[in-house]
């Protein structure tokens, strides 16, 4: 079995421009997924329009539960919190970072997006071999750009992606203590009534037909009461 890795690299960059357009992108998406935890909720937007085959490949999972019980199997501090393997339901640590949905979707890259604190994308073990793991970013990594399938950013709980990322690990990164994704769902959007459109109803054309027939119905007079 091949463990899906992503190397660990240590690289300064300023992405800030590119931190507060993804965050607004995200917030404004239409696939929003939450993660219930020990340690809080997390919730993400999906890149319907970056990645269209893994997104649609997500929310199929999410929806079908797939992700229900999983845990963040690896924990690098200063870099990734990685997730999503169903083979971490088990008893079996040591085969943790291998499973996946038992399918491959095709890497989809795009320069609108990056690698930022936050920044949600796909964990694979080579080319073109994304399947249900993913791993949340703890810091900017530019070097991951071009090499990764992002798929989403973060827009709640960052916060609890920190906690998670503080605690103690063993051998492969992973957690001593299971952190495990309790319950994962895709997030409905507040139904917004629209308000019905009010259209100005217009006054029939004038015409002298239609006066003639006004006179007869009134006396011919002009109803002004005189």
């Amino acid at each position: 079995m091949r463990r899906i890795f992503i190397g660990v690299f240590l690289v300064l960059a300023s992405y800030s421009l590119y931190g507060v357009d993804q965050v607004e992108k995200a917030k404004q998406s239409e696939n929003i997924v939450v993660v219930e935890t020990d340690f809080g909720k997390i919730e993400f937007g999906l890149f319907k329009d970056v990645a269209p085959e893994n997104v649609d490949s997500i929310v199929n999972l999410v929806k079908k539960g797939f992700y229900n019980g999983t845990t963040f199997h690896r924990i690098v501090p200063d870099f990734v919190i990685q997730g999503g393997d169903p083979l971490s339901k088990d008893n079996n640590p040591s085969n943790d970072g291998t499973g996946g949905p038992g399918y491959y979707v095709k890497d989809e890259y795009s320069e609108d997006v990056k690698h930022l604190e936050g920044t949600v994308a796909l964990a694979k073990a080579a080319d073109n071999q994304n399947g249900s793991q993913f791993y949340i970013c703890l810091k900017k990594v530019p070097f991951l750009d071009g090499k990764y399938t992002i798929v989403g950013q973060v827009i709640e709980g960052m916060d609890v992606v920190e906690e998670i990322a503080k605690v103690k690990t063993g051998r492969g990164d992973r957690p001593i203590k299971n952190v495990t994704m309790k319950k994962v769902y895709m997030k409905e959007k507040e139904d917004t009534e629209e308000e019905p459109e009010i259209t100005e109803e217009k006054e029939p054309e004038m015409t002298e037909e239609k006066m003639e027939e006004i006179k007869k119905k009134s006396g011919g007079g002009c109803g002004c009461g005189k």
